[in-house]
């Protein structure tokens, strides 16, 4: 009768375990992203825990912060009449983006993407102004809204047709809607190209099924076309509203704000304390009002916007 081998009682030797393929995954990635995480926090989260700090101090901007006094920086700009106007204006400049520019940017994009002679060269056109700075086109619209007949393009053409001319940007009623024209200009080819973008996403064996079925141009494009472009609707006007509320180029070269801070946005009020009055303590409080605004209205705006899961899948 054969013997069995004998077993051995010692046990094998433990493996030396390296990391899992997921921590070392987890290692690269957060390498590739410690740089910009760095960059980051150095220029927007600390300068808001600054800002947050200086706001709450009557600060000249030189030397040391002594002098604190509270949220008496909030209080006074809450009562204060030209704020509430820059916000009065910046409403103003919203309800009219969407309630013009938008609409008008949809029509174009759908005008423009339907297999036209020579629709590239249109999409061009409508798109270089928002290629141009904004310094460029404000000097450009102060130029074509000049008072003078013999300088100002547009009040030339009202003198020839027997009208009187226009200051454009020195009459309280008016300059508001120069203003807004120039940022209609300006912004209309970047969210037609938005719209553009989005209806080339959208299977045209849709429209055509519908079109057998009966329906026509219109029923077309409410029925079919704007559900179908919710998501960049939803992107598009929340870049305008954001926009709107942080504009600040245009308006201050074209009118710093005036006349009688008819073309006032919070965004000219805090340069205006900040830098040129040197009270960088209150300008500083109207920062992180305009940034509290900001982060309001995106939280509410996300929620509004926000799909049910039975409809996203997730």
């Amino acid at each position: 009768m054969e013997s069995l081998p004998a077993v051995s009682n010692k046990s094998n030797p433990p493996q030396k375990k390296g990391l899992s393929r997921r921590t070392q995954d987890g290692i690269v990635i957060s390498l590739f992203l410690l740089p910009a995480l760095i960059l980051f926090f150095l220029f927007v989260i600390y300068p808001i825990f600054r800002s947050v700090y200086y706001s709450t101090f009557d600060w000249k901007g030189l030397g040391p912060a002594v002098n604190n006094i509270g949220l008496r920086n909030y209080e006074k700009i809450i009562t204060d009449v030209v704020f509430m106007k820059a916000i009065k204006n910046v409403l103003i400049i919203i309800v009219l983006s969407l309630g013009l520019q938008l609409p008008a940017a949809i029509l174009l994009a759908v005008l423009v993407g339907k297999k036209l002679p020579g629709r590239s060269l249109f999409r061009t056109i409508f798109f270089l102004p928002y290629v141009l700075s904004e310094v460029n086109t404000a000097i450009m619209f102060m130029l074509l809204f000049n008072a003078d007949p013999e300088r100002g393009f547009l009040n030339s053409i009202l003198v020839n047709l027997g009208q009187k001319p226009v200051a454009w940007l020195g009459d309280i009623n008016v300059v508001l809607l120069a203003v807004f024209i120039t940022l209609t200009w300006k912004y209309f080819g970047f969210h037609m190209l938005l719209y553009l973008t989005g209806l080339q996403n959208i299977p045209t064996e849709i429209e055509e099924a519908a079109t057998m079925d009966g329906a026509n141009a219109f029923q077309n494009f409410f029925y079919i076309t704007l559900p179908l472009l919710g998501s960049t609707l939803k992107t598009s006007v929340y870049m305008s509203v954001l926009g709107s509320i942080q504009q600040f180029i245009l308006v201050w070269i074209m009118t710093q704000g005036g006349p009688v801070n008819a073309s006032e946005t919070m965004a000219t009020y805090m340069y205006r304390f900040g830098f040129v009055r040197f009270q960088f303590g209150y300008g500083s409080a109207v920062a992180i009002i305009m940034f509290i605004l900001c982060v309001i209205f995106s939280l509410i705006y996300q929620r509004l916007t926000h799909e049910p899961d039975y409809l996203t899948g997730l």
